[in-house]
């Protein structure tokens, strides 16, 4: 099951353990998803944010 995570400096900070990045682009939000060995933790946020957490994610980026 995954787990939604509201904040942004705890999404980076689990992206140090996490395999992959994750990133699908809809219309009026991107999700990003982050693949750790036991969990799948998700993000939702609006195009512009987005791309400065992808800069400051420490993991392998995946385009869905």
């Amino acid at each position: 099951m995954p787990t939604e995570i509201f904040d942004v400096e705890k999404f980076v900070q689990l992206s140090e353990k996490a395999s992959y990045c994750a990133i699908k682009r809809l219309k009026d939000v991107v999700k990003l998803k982050l693949r750790t060995p036991r969990m799948l933790y998700t993000l939702k946020a609006d195009p512009a944010k987005a791309e400065e957490i992808v800069k400051n994610l420490k993991c392998e980026i995946r385009e869905i």
